[in-house]
């Protein structure tokens, strides 16, 4: 009878502690996704292998615009928008989605949950809002309010990518 209140509690702490629980909301300082709608302006991207053009954006404050991104190189690409710690911290992610065969050169695999046993589900997904993968040939859209003025990065995060230099600057400005 002793053990019955200390379980029924370490019980609800476990509950509590899960990872539905614990998975907070993306939110991002920067601003967020918008409908291509509101957009004020459009400005077109492209991927090359291991580049875009252009390499850098300036955005205004309140700014709300739609990112064209046109992948015209060989190669899967991402765009992602963020300061350099979150790419690295992307970066990582996206080494595990490449490690489990879920990304591939040129796409992304859709997994059987069975055959990823003793993996991270919750990190093998990529449905950021702040990010797009685009196939070679094709093109995606991004749109997005900048709520205030600050200096971020375009990355494409696939592993090798940033490092080989597809990164750009984007100035949110007053």
């Amino acid at each position: 009878m002793f053990l019955r209140k200390p379980l029924v509690l370490a019980a609800c702490l476990l509950a509590l502690s899960s990872a539905v629980w614990a998975s907070p909301a993306h939110t991002y300082d920067f601003g967020q996704p918008a409908p291509a709608a509101k957009a004020t302006r459009s400005v077109e991207v492209v991927m090359g292998d291991m580049s875009f053009t252009p390499k850098a954006i300036d955005i205004k404050a309140g700014e709300t615009v739609r990112l064209v991104l046109v992948n015209n190189g060989q190669l899967l690409h991402e765009f992602n928008l963020g300061d350099a710690a979150m790419h690295a911290r992307h970066q990582q992610e996206m080494m595990k989605m490449q490690q489990s065969g879920m990304l591939t050169p040129t796409g992304m695999k859709e997994m059987d949950h069975g055959s990823m046993a003793g993996m991270d589900h919750g990190m093998m997904k990529h449905d950021d809002p702040n990010s797009v993968l685009v196939e070679p040939g094709k093109t995606a859209e991004l749109t997005w309010t900048f709520t205030k003025a600050t200096n971020l990065e375009f990355a494409c995060n696939i592993p090798g990518h940033y490092q080989a230099g597809m990164v750009g600057k984007l100035t949110v400005s007053q």
